[in-house]
């Protein structure tokens, strides 16, 4: 895991035990998995690495994973967030983020002659490949995702002429196709699973030719968490999503928390920031993070929660994840040098 987000236990923190879902006490549900994925760990050790090889400033488009710890850490290291590559002065160093760029984005690095390093997550440059490869068919691609996340604007700027963005139900009925035997969806990683098939009902009921796509492209990370929220919401009083407003897969997590039958469920970055009204009547809390949120920030508010009564934690596991991506080629090539 990267140095960025240590994996440090808090002292005082609870002891966690590994079990199905308990009944009955004051009690935490922890799920797992949770935090980090693999996409996002790839991300942040590149910045990391670029800081140690090339030494700061090291300048990264967008935020490079959406978590404000993990900005904060960087930027106290010598990371220099910017909006645009045009912002980097020239002939500097820039790293585009986990959520990936649209060709627009290189070549205007490439003019400015400036030097990159891709940390898109592999996920993501999946989704792009297929938006190129169905755009080379002529096919119209209806991209299920949120309107202005840096994730679909990169993704949709591969074919902007062939893409179309579906957001909400009334996007879909503003979707017009060209011909009904050519038209395939595509999503956004970092999605709701439940929702996201909603919207292709929707899709589906107005064009019965559409195509799926050739494999899933809500990522592996994004399925897992949302599936172990799932499988405690229905025993929690509240459910704690530790994860950044900024974050979708985090902001999903409290939805899908809620759909499944908690009766509430908040998104925080921090421990401080949690409102001990919500404690009120609470017996069950269920905790997790989103895919960008690092494990320190967890143990943070489990040893919160247990100053406060709550330290029997049970975690609640539904899959182990053992996949990890390799570094970014620009800096694999620098290694073997």
């Amino acid at each position: 895991m990267s140095s960025a987000s240590p994996g440090i236990t808090p002292a005082g923190s609870p002891t966690i035990t590994e079990s199905g879902v308990p009944a009955g006490g004051k009690r935490v549900l922890l799920a797992k998995p949770r935090g980090y994925c693999a996409g996002v760990d790839r991300a942040v050790i590149a910045v990391e690495k670029a800081l140690e090889l090339y030494g700061a400033p090291v300048y990264v488009r967008k935020e490079i994973v959406h978590n404000r710890h993990v900005v904060e850490t960087l930027r106290d290291r010598g990371v220099i967030f910017v909006d645009e590559t045009s912002e980097v002065p020239e002939g500097e160093l820039v790293v585009f983020s986990a959520h990936g760029v649209s060709p627009a984005v290189h070549a205007e690095a490439a003019e400015r002659n400036l030097r990159t390093i891709d940390a898109t997550c592999p996920l993501v440059t999946k989704v792009h490949k297929e938006v190129n490869r169905f755009a080379k068919d002529d096919y119209d691609i209806l991209l299920i995702g949120h309107e202005g996340h840096e994730e679909v604007e990169g993704t949709a700027g591969e074919a902007p002429d062939k893409v179309q963005l579906v957001d909400t139900a009334e996007d879909v009925d503003k979707v017009e196709i060209r011909d009904p035997s050519k038209v395939i969806w595509l999503s956004q990683t970092t999605l709701s699973v439940d929702e996201t098939m909603e919207r292709v009902d929707q899709l589906r009921d107005k064009f019965p030719g559409l195509a799926d796509p050739p494999s899933d492209d809500i990522c592996y990370a994004t399925t897992n968490r949302q599936v172990a929220v799932k499988a405690m919401a229905a025993e929690c009083d509240l459910v704690l999503v530790v994860g950044s407003t900024n974050s979708s897969n985090s902001k999903r997590l409290v939805e899908v928390a809620l759909k499944a039958g908690a009766r509430a469920s908040h998104l925080v970055d921090f421990a401080h920031e949690v409102d001990e009204a919500w404690l009120e009547g609470v017996e069950t809390v269920g905790v997790t993070s989103g895919a960008s949120v690092p494990e320190v920030l967890v143990m943070d508010l489990l040893a919160w929660l247990a100053e406060r009564g709550w330290g029997n934690v049970d975690e609640v596991t539904t899959a182990n994840e053992k996949i990890a991506f390799a570094l970014p080629h620009e800096l694999r090539k620098v290694g073997k040098a």
